[in-house]
């Protein structure tokens, strides 16, 4: 049975985040709540069940909220070490790009959370990436890949597309 005191907890974490101003990580609320990171994993996950929209990002943990704006997606394709400029190009452009999506022929669709809105986020990123040495999951599909893009307005998503064709990371049809 449940305590009250991780209901409690597990509230609590979700006020954290939905005051936040961007994301918190595991361990940051291990810290705050005096328990360990995989409580916190653990509660997160039974947020989730509970039908809480939580997002994992590369920096921790983000409620999911419908930002104003305009979400758009785009096809792209480039080499694993042209992944810092075509970041650059959409974060200069005035973009977020929000995650990136590969179609994986056995899981079928893979979705990664980025929330990358700034050439720091950009660096911190590629930080974590070299640190984990991790791949992109673009790997898995030759450099082909979706990215959501969020954008202010429609004219900022059109110099977005524009910064992406210039660099040669559209993907032609």
């Amino acid at each position: 049975m449940e305590t009250s005191a991780a209901q409690a907890r597990r509230q609590a974490v979700r006020r954290t985040l939905e005051q936040a101003g961007g994301p918190v990580s595991a361990t940051v609320l291990a810290k705050q709540f005096s328990v360990s990171r995989q409580i916190i994993v653990g509660d997160v996950a039974l947020l989730r069940a509970a039908g809480e929209e939580i997002l994992a990002t590369p920096r921790g943990y983000v409620l999911g909220r419908r930002p104003a704006g305009v979400e758009r997606r785009v096809a792209c394709i480039h080499r694993p070490e042209e992944m810092e400029a075509e970041l650059n190009a959409i974060v200069d452009a005035g973009g977020e790009a929000a995650d990136v999506i590969v179609e994986h022929p056995v899981y079928g669709q893979l979705t990664g959370i980025l929330g990358v809105r700034s050439r720091y986020d950009v660096q911190e990123f590629l930080r974590r990436v070299r640190a984990d040495s991790a791949r992109p999951l673009s790997d898995l599909t030759g450099g082909i890949h979706l990215h959501t893009i969020r954008c202010a307005d429609e004219q900022t998503f059109e110099r977005v597309q524009k910064a992406l064709k210039i660099e040669g990371f559209l993907l032609d049809m």
